[in-house]
């Protein structure tokens, strides 16, 4: 039995891998941008995480033919008045990895009490899925995971800011539980949840 082919909209392999963990159990052949040989680097212009997650999932349908599936997640921090937001993966500007990120924030956060270093992932799918030239039909499903900012960073088993993003719940950081349970509890997990329902949809 073939299997419709569905494009992650994503040039990040972290992503990419997640994303295959989540909707691998899905009746679809996902395929990476690289797996068809597309190269296009789309700019988040958006203001929004449903703008730029549109915007990618857009373009990367109309690039490919193929239903589409991209995202827009970032960090909020209440003491930074919600920022980086979704500027997240840009923060501090260009030449940043990471790690980069990772210490420009805890050095924002230097003088915040613990009480107060609150913040939260934020995610937003857009799926895309081509029915002629002209028309497109939409989805989007978006998720949250509560939690603090921890003082520095910890565990291995993550990406982005998940070494500083502190759960309560387990005593740890995103990074330092397991791939199953950051399923579970994460924005992204969340989020796919909704999401694989309305892919489920499109097969019948």
């Amino acid at each position: 039995m073939a299997f419709t082919k569905l494009l992650i909209a994503s040039n990040n392999q972290h992503k990419i891998t997640e994303f295959r963990r989540l909707f691998g159990h899905l009746p679809f052949d996902l395929v990476a941008p690289q797996d068809i040989s597309l190269s296009l680097d789309v700019e988040e212009v958006g203001d929004t995480f449903e703008a730029n997650a549109s915007l990618k999932a857009h373009a990367f349908a109309k690039a490919s033919g193929l239903m589409s599936l991209a995202d827009d997640s970032g960090i909020e921090v209440d003491a930074l008045n919600g920022a980086p937001g979704v500027r997240s993966a840009r923060y501090g500007g260009e030449g940043l990895d990471d790690e980069d990120r990772v210490q420009l924030l805890l050095h924002e956060m230097t003088s915040v009490q613990e009480s107060q270093r609150t913040c939260r992932y934020r995610v937003v799918l857009a799926l895309v899925d081509m029915d002629g030239p002209k028309e497109t039909r939409e989805a989007s499903t978006e998720g949250r995971c509560e939690g603090q900012i921890a003082y520095e960073p910890s565990g291995s088993n993550g990406f982005g800011y998940d070494p500083i993003f502190f759960l309560p719940h387990y005593g740890k950081t995103i990074a330092e539980i397991r791939s199953d349970q950051k399923d579970e509890i994460s924005h992204r997990g969340k989020a796919a949840r909704w999401m694989a329902e309305i892919l489920a949809s499109r097969t019948d």
